[in-house]
């Protein structure tokens, strides 16, 4: 169970949440929503343990789980598997039973004996840890988010940034803890996956609190609902399930706006009778009172909900280029013994666009990082045809420095524009004031988002490499990217599992991976996109 007393949460000079206490106790399945920047991840992360609140007390009794948004946690070198089963300490006895087993095949007796005793010691602490029932259920979790064998069995460092997140995600609901803190735990997840998570977080016994845009997911498991107002710096707590707090809120709202309208209206009457009063000397005592009555009046109205801003996500007018900017031949990728694809070619022609498909782990994201000059193919080329100026979003926002301020890396991605141009772009991406001089690091995965695409909006690229970008965006900003997408004059390439992203591309043809058979888009592609 986690217990939050008076917490407050800052940056610099901006509360994110002031004053919320609350519990999270076995049953609790509680939906925590705001706009992003407004402090979700930050909260969640003070929850989890790895930050410290501005003030007030956050105390836990057990274990927590937590599913950061960024996916690069971990030894890269682990195996995926033992990385899973590290979460109830099994990695490594399993390690150490496969090197026993080992040196039980070693021709010198005396090693085979001390082996095998050693081996018998290992099994006995794998049996009492839950043993071949612990790793077939962490076998069956895996498979269910979708990883099999093949993928468990390669190192971490090897895998899609989907996949790395997929492990940890299994890793979580494998420990057996009591208190989940999940954020954006749909990422990267095909329909499949997503509708097993689903059954499982409604059949969970502990509590949890989970970060999620995902409507069907949030109607689906929460019993209650935070909404952390990033206007007001308050937490909202609603003992509703998702459908009927949507409808409480908007009554609320209703309720308050009607009720400061009528306030507002007694007052203002108040406030004119007052300053007709206050030229008699006689009745200047009666006016004070009358403007002091309208003053509390007014002091005593709830705050109405303020309108949210929505980042201005326009991707830039294409610099010119020829008639075939960038082209790839005989593409191939293999890690060890593996083979992700192989003989990949295309051509992206001016103002084409183009999606690529295929299951986790087919190469998607590592195609795109070919493409976009980030990482170099083990065979064929990728070659830059005439005006190239590409605009690379990553899903894991590599492109970001962390180390560096928002500030800082606008200016890194367009050296030319002033300070004034630079802070006035940031705005319109709800950067403004102190959140332009924040370090990248202490960003949530929307406000990443946002600066990734930022970045690419002040670049003038004609052609787009986009890999999952309305990850981790709230509906409004969402909405923002599908109108820049439409409405874009250069060419894109674009790895998605939203279909809504796909449908405003309308793309031309697409490349089917690990074969790299290209194809015109038709409709039956379409319904491959949740599914991959």
């Amino acid at each position: 169970m986690i217990t939050a007393h008076a917490v407050e949460l800052r940056f610099g000079a901006n509360v994110l949440l002031e004053a919320a206490s609350f519990r999270i106790a076995a049953g609790d399945r509680i939906g925590l929503v705001g706009r992003n920047g407004a402090g979700k991840t930050t909260l969640t992360k003070a929850l989890a343990g790895q930050s410290q609140p501005s003030a007030g007390q956050i105390t836990r009794s057990g274990e927590v789980g937590y599913l950061p948004q960024d996916s690069r946690t971990g030894d890269h070198t682990t195996l995926a598997m033992d990385r899973v089963l590290s979460a109830r300490g099994l990695d490594e006895i399993v390690r150490g039973m496969r090197e026993t087993e080992v040196a039980m095949a070693d021709p010198d007796p005396d090693v085979q004996d001390a082996a095998m005793e050693r081996y018998a010691r290992l099994e006995a602490r794998f049996t009492t840890a839950g043993g071949y029932a612990a790793e077939s259920e962490a076998s069956t979790i895996a498979s269910n988010l979708g990883l099999d064998e093949r993928v468990l069995s390669q190192t971490c460092g090897t895998l899609s940034g989907g996949q790395r997140r997929r492990v940890e995600l299994a890793r979580i609901l494998f420990s057996g803890v009591e208190t989940l803190l999940l954020d954006e735990p749909t990422n990267h997840l095909d329909a499949d996956s997503i509708v097993w998570l689903r059954d499982y977080l409604r059949a969970y016994s502990g509590g949890f609190i989970v970060i999620s845009h995902d409507n069907d997911l949030l109607r689906a498991v929460v019993n209650k609902v935070f909404h952390l107002d990033g206007n007001r710096g308050e937490l909202d707590q609603y003992n509703l399930r998702w459908d009927a707090y949507l409808l409480q809120r908007e009554t609320d709202e209703k309720r308050r706006k009607r009720e400061r309208a009528n306030t507002e209206k007694k007052a203002t009457v108040l406030l004119l009778q007052a300053d007709k009063m206050r030229a008699k000397a006689t009745k200047a005592v009666a006016a004070q009172n009358m403007a002091r009555r309208a003053e509390k009046m007014l002091s005593a109205l709830e705050d109405v909900r303020a309108s949210d801003k929505v980042a201005r996500i326009r991707f830039p007018s294409p610099a010119p280029c020829g008639k075939t900017p960038l082209t790839a031949s005989g593409l191939s990728r293999t890690y060890g013994s593996l083979e992700v694809f192989t003989d990949v070619s295309l051509a992206i022609d001016r103002g084409s666009r183009v999606v690529i498909v295929g299951l986790n782990g087919a190469g998607k994201t590592t195609l795109l990082r070919m493409l976009a000059g980030v990482d170099a193919p083990d065979t064929g080329e990728v070659r830059a045809g005439h005006g190239l100026k590409l605009g690379y979003y990553a899903q894991e926002h590599e492109t970001l420095d962390t180390t560096r301020t928002v500030v800082q890396n606008l200016r890194s991605a367009a050296p030319e524009l002033t300070d004034t141009q630079v802070r006035s772009v940031l705005g319109s991406f709800l950067f403004s004031g102190d959140d332009a001089d924040k370090p990248v690091r202490v960003l949530s995965g929307g406000e990443k988002t946002r600066l990734a695409l930022a970045a690419i909006v002040v670049s003038g690229a004609n052609v787009l490499l986009l890999d999952e970008p309305t990850n981790n965006l709230d509906p409004a900003s969402r909405a923002e990217i599908l109108a820049a997408l439409r409405n874009y004059e250069g060419a894109v390439v674009l790895v998605s599992h939203d279909e809504g992203a796909v449908e405003a591309l309308n793309p031309e043809r697409v490349v089917l991976l690990p074969d790299g058979v290209e194809d015109l888009w038709g409709p039956d592609y379409a319904d491959l996109i949740s599914l991959a």
